[in-house]
């Protein structure tokens, strides 16, 4: 197990579990209520496996009326409340704690209304992110945050941790595509923020939610922006001697005013894994690539990919290939999407999710390298390159305690070097548990309690989503 502090349960409410699980089944048909430890085992952690904690018992509602319920007599009880989507949370955000109710909202998957002359879906918040692609992909249209994990992971968590993904270059993450949110209070109280329109009145409830980590709220709704789908996209690879050189490629491309769809970013660790893995006829003799794709007519392509190439061969560019197909176009972005998994084929890794600006790329490349290396970790790096969305993959052995402590240390390091260059710890993962002790090297205490004070309106008690965000001293301050 990791080194972060986790809060304590409370004796009294674990010591009623039984009553807890009678009263929930009463609210919800009995058989959404998982009260065994087997079911309970399988939401003890997200994909922060290094965490885990068995739930006091996990209840799936189907509707928004069931949600209020439920939240309304937890806290009449003092019980707290974790709201749980697809469970792909890489910071801990969906950890569990022994004297908490888990909330899925896996049941509550449906499509409510599509309007294509509006440009905007309704779903509920349990709906796969991919999933609302496809409902809307007959129509020509599409909803562009596309995280890594989008065929599992759903759109409540998403908005949780305002996800992005490999286009939000060009489309931006999630705060960006909602428009409108149904959520659920502490007290049971239904809210509705926002709508399907862009300008609202009032104030921007629906932007202060939006990366709130379940914080607030739950949300078990929302209005989503979707988009007409481009004419037509193409990738392209470009390969370099040195990962610094790729990240000046980057800031070259955006500083002459070019932006593309989007811009990945791998080293010759995660060359090789996701090659071996999706056959996508990545450059196998570079230290580093970048996926860059641009969309448009053939016309514009044909002259963004002539502009891209001129920019990276003037970067020390020295493999420079377009895709030719739509079968190569796809396997381009399979061993992309697939980096995470395949590189858990080879090894444990904690990954990390810093921010920072484009300029500082070659800086922290080089930097990144340099920390992992006096840890004695390998790393393979793949991120967001466009928008200076960084993910270090820190290989280490999980079985291994003494390692996971090191890791967790080197990775901490990376971290408040995002900050120290103008960035900040968290572009699309959130900061869960993972980052919460390192809260101060960003916000000062003034800072974060403003923040917290903001929490306490929505939910004074602190019973959902306990632990996450503040650090404990704060918390334990208050």
């Amino acid at each position: 197990m990791g080194v972060i502090p986790l809060i304590k349960a409370e004796p009294g409410i674990v010591a009623r579990r039984e009553q807890i699980v009678a009263a929930l089944r009463r609210i919800v048909n009995p058989e959404a209520v998982i009260a065994d430890e087997v079911g309970r085992r399988a939401f003890e952690t997200d994909a922060l496996t290094a965490y885990r904690r068995l739930p006091l018992a996990v209840v799936l509602p189907g509707t928004t009326e069931e949600v209020s319920e439920v939240l309304s007599f937890c806290q009449r009880n003092g019980i707290k409340v974790v709201a749980r989507g697809a469970g792909t949370s890489l910071c801990g955000g969906a950890l569990p704690a022994e004297d908490a109710v888990v909330l899925g909202l896996s049941r509550m998957n449906k499509v409510l209304e599509v309007d294509t002359d509006n440009r905007f879906a309704r779903v509920e918040a349990g709906i796969t992110n991919l999933a609302i692609s496809e409902a809307v992909a007959r129509h020509g249209f599409f909803y562009a945050p596309d995280p890594s994990s989008q065929l599992a992971c759903t759109l409540g968590g998403n908005i949780a941790m305002n996800s992005g993904g490999a286009h939000c270059l060009k489309y931006g993450v999630t705060t960006n595509n909602v428009l409108g949110l149904t959520m659920v209070l502490m007290n049971g109280e239904v809210v509705e923020l926002g709508g399907p329109f862009v300008e609202q009145p009032g104030y921007d409830l629906l932007g202060l939610v939006v990366g709130s980590e379940g914080q607030l709220g739950v949300v078990t709704e929302a209005t989503v922006r979707i988009l007409k789908k481009a004419e037509a996209a193409r990738p392209m690879l470009i390969g370099f001697d040195q990962s610094a050189d790729a990240g000046a490629c980057v800031a070259g491309i955006i500083g002459a005013g070019v932006i593309p769809v989007a811009i990945e970013f791998m080293d010759k660790p995660a060359i090789h894994v996701c090659d071996d893995f999706a056959h996508a006829g990545y450059p196998r003799d570079v230290e580093a690539m970048l996926i860059v794709e641009v969309e448009g007519s053939d016309e514009e392509n044909e002259a963004s990919l002539e502009r891209i190439a001129a920019i990276a061969r003037a970067h020390g560019a020295r493999h420079v290939k377009v895709a030719e197909s739509a079968e190569e176009s796809a396997a381009i972005w399979k061993g992309r999407k697939s980096a995470f998994g395949a590189m858990g084929h080879i090894s444990d890794y904690l990954c990390m999710d810093g921010t920072i600006p484009l300029g500082a790329l070659p800086e922290v490349l080089t930097r990144i390298g340099e920390i992992c290396a006096r840890y004695g970790f390998r790393v393979a790096n793949i991120f967001h390159a466009g928008d200076g969305n960084l993910h270090p993959l820190i290989l280490y052995d999980a079985n291994n305690p003494e390692e996971l402590e090191k890791a967790e240390a080197c990775g901490a390091e990376i971290l408040k070097l995002c900050v120290e260059v103008g960035g900040c710890l968290t572009g699309e993962h959130g900061v869960g548990i993972e980052k919460r002790e390192l809260m101060p090297y960003q916000f000062d205490d003034i800072d974060l309690v403003q923040q917290m004070r903001l929490k306490e309106v929505f939910d004074p008690d602190w019973l959902l989503n306990p632990g996450k965000v503040f650090p404990l001293r704060l918390r334990n301050a208050a």
